[in-house]
């Protein structure tokens, strides 16, 4: 995340950035803009100035928030916030209905936001509850970070397209095959935007001296995208269903962690399974799209097909958007209204519980690791602005030498309070990153003292989670547990 990697599988030659400093560079491009038009001469209003709010996928773990907003702050934006881009589609459906979505929606209905962009998958439940004699919103569940998206569908017309080209006896090449790639992706979107075309002509330049004259030429049909689309990325299956499991190569190649099953639907039955069983509501009621992929009609009414076929006795109903392209920024701005005091909250909180491994008290056994324990520091929901200390745990740390601290998540394990410890997690909780710090020790302290402390946890107005440890009979000596960025040590 921290590495220069950008662009990726770029020549020896190009000059890399790493993620965060891409995200930056946009950041500072946006803020560059907005200083020499809108706040050209108002010093005022430049963005530097502004209360900025920044989406994010729901599925954001706690680093990757961090590394957000240091993106920012290097970029010179300060007064930032958080949100989460399945909630920022909410805001933006409320802010179009105003006060008539009281009449759409009633206590005890459930929606299901399917937010399916260009490289993600994000899903989320927002259960409607009544508050003081009103109607309110809380979110319940999270989805998994899925690398699923547009540029899967793509590429999947880009190999769909090649076969054809193959089956007539004509070869692509590696690099004529990205070329047929960026080609599939605007007929795409041109064939999804222009219902009345039945195909759109492609050609890729041919390799050597005579480029033109060994130009590739087809096209790509109506049939073709809606099969590709549909039957690989929104098959038909029984709620049951689970994400394909396949063996992984023992050797790969280096990059992003894609999902090995492309099927949205199979995702989306795995996630209702795993956060309406057994836990309040059942079945969503209402469907709220989000992200390109689902600006096409036939995606949306596939994905309510399958859905009304899960849920017969009570099929979903669709919750119409204004905007799929801009309801995320949208949204974010009616937030920052609500937050202000004009309109509705969504009670969120954090969108997953968190937790500390802790290493068991116990004699070393040859051949067996000593067990880890999660503590919870951080419960699912728990408010932004919030700050939690531990009292009834007190643990020892060494000081002048590093302490280590896995951070572990769960977007399952709704109902564990802080201080909490889970000893049989597997499955439930998942290893985020390790955090690290040195504690220093004071002038009567030799190396390799134990300092008593207790935890401190934070989930800050900005979004991001902060860990602190306070020394026991010194409330002023504390220090913060950092998350260890370095990808070589990320693992304990």
């Amino acid at each position: 995340r921290t590495a220069p990697i950008l662009p990726w599988d770029s020549p020896k030659d190009v000059r890399k950035v790493s993620p965060v400093e891409a995200s930056t560079r946009y950041l500072q491009h946006l803020k560059d803009a907005w200083n020499t038009t809108i706040a050209r001469n108002d010093p005022e209003s430049r963005m530097e100035h502004q209360e900025v709010y920044l989406t994010v996928p729901a599925s954001f773990d706690a680093v990757a928030r961090e590394l957000t907003v240091q993106a920012a702050r290097a970029a010179g934006l300060e007064h930032l916030t958080l949100l989460e881009e399945p909630q920022a589609a909410a805001y933006a459906w409320l802010a179009a209905h105003e006060d008539a979505w009281r009449e759409i929606l009633h206590v005890g209905d459930v929606v299901l936001v399917c937010d399916v962009g260009g490289g993600t998958t994000d899903f989320s439940l927002i259960e409607v509850i009544e508050e003081d004699g009103a109607l309110g919103l809380r979110r319940i569940a999270v989805g998994n970070h899925l690398l699923l998206g547009g540029d899967n569908m793509d590429l999947a017309l880009a190999h769909a397209v090649r076969a054809k080209l193959a089956a007539s006896g004509t070869r692509v090449d590696a690099w004529q095959f990205r070329a047929l790639w960026h080609q599939c992706r605007q007929a795409k979107e041109k064939l999804l935007s222009r219902p009345a075309l039945d195909s759109v002509p492609l050609s890729v330049l041919g390799r050597g001296t005579s480029l033109i004259g060994g130009t590739l030429r087809t096209e790509l049909t109506r049939q073709e995208l809606e099969q590709t689309l549909l039957e690989g990325f929104f098959p038909e299956c029984p709620l049951e269903a689970e994400p394909v499991q396949t063996v992984k190569v023992g050797v790969r190649e280096m990059g992003l962690p894609y999902e090995t099953d492309p099927a949205v639907t199979r995702h989306l039955a795995a996630f209702l399974n795993r956060h309406l069983r057994g836990h309040g509501p059942t079945a969503p009621t209402h469907v709220l799209f989000n992200g390109g992929v689902m600006k096409p009609q036939l995606v949306r009414d596939r994905l309510l097909a399958v859905l009304a076929r899960w849920y017969p006795d009570t099929p979903p109903q669709d919750l119409p958007a204004e905007d799929l392209d801009l309801a995320v920024a949208k949204g974010a701005a009616a937030y920052g209204r609500v937050r202000r005091g004009h309109g509705l909250r969504i009670r969120a909180g954090a969108s997953r519980s968190y937790y500390i491994g802790i290493e068991s008290a116990m004699p070393a056994v040859p051949g067996i690791p000593t067990p880890v324990k999660a503590l919870c520091v951080i419960p699912f929901g728990l408010e932004e602005g919030s700050t939690l200390t531990l009292e009834e745990r007190e643990f020892g740390l060494v000081v002048g030498e590093s302490a280590v601290f896995p951070l572990l998540a769960s977007t399952t394990r709704k109902d564990d309070t802080p201080g909490e410890v889970v000893e049989d997690w597997t499955g439930e909780i998942v290893e985020v990153v390790a955090m690290e710090t040195v504690l220093s020790p004071t002038e009567t302290e030799a190396g390799g003292t134990i300092v008593p402390v207790r935890l401190e946890a934070a989930f800050t107005e900005t979004g991001v989670l902060e860990l602190w440890c306070v020394h026991r009979d010194d409330p002023h000596r504390r220090w913060k547990l950092l998350f260890n960025l370095r990808e070589s040590d990320s693992s304990v």
